[in-house]
This record gives C-alpha cells, sequence and structure tokens, in this order.
C-alpha cells in the first residue's frame, strides 16, 4: 500500500485506513513512537504494563491474593 503526505494546517500527515490501524493493533489517539533511521520511518507502540485488571482477565478474573501460596515441597536448601 502507499500513502501520500498532505498538508495538515502548519504540518503534513499521512493517512492510514482503519483496517492498517486494527491490524496493527492501533486506536485512535494511541500515541507511538517514531524512529528514523537511514531514510527509513518507523511508527511503534510503546511497551506498556498490563494493568492488575488486564492481568486478571488473563486468568480468568481469578487473582488468588489470600496470602498464601503452595510451593510445593522444598526441592534444595530452603528453610522453612
Amino acid at each position: 500500500m502507499q500513502a501520500q503526505v498532505k498538508e495538515w494546517g502548519n504540518s503534513q500527515g499521512i493517512r492510514l485506513s482503519k483496517d492498517i490501524l486494527k491490524s496493527a493493533g492501533v486506536a485512535l489517539n494511541d500515541v507511538l513512537n517514531v524512529t528514523v533511521k537511514d531514510g527509513v520511518i518507523t511508527l511503534s507502540k510503546p511497551f506498556r504494563h498490563k494493568t492488575l485488571e488486564e492481568r486478571a482477565a488473563a486468568y480468568g478474573g481469578k487473582l488468588n491474593l489470600d496470602g498464601e501460596y503452595d510451593w510445593g515441597k522444598p526441592v534444595g536448601r530452603e528453610v522453612w
């Protein structure tokens, strides 16, 4: 696909279709990192840690935060 650089106020901009943004996992108003190297412009999503809610959703909403966890029997020189 090709895109054309156009004027956008006092700046220039490139429009990308919704399909392209969706396939890249980019939503409206997302902030992207811009890097330029050897004449190549690269847009990338910055790394973002998942929230506690997002992590819980990955485990069916169960966090098991009761303070205790059975790690099994000692296998080395652990002191209990």
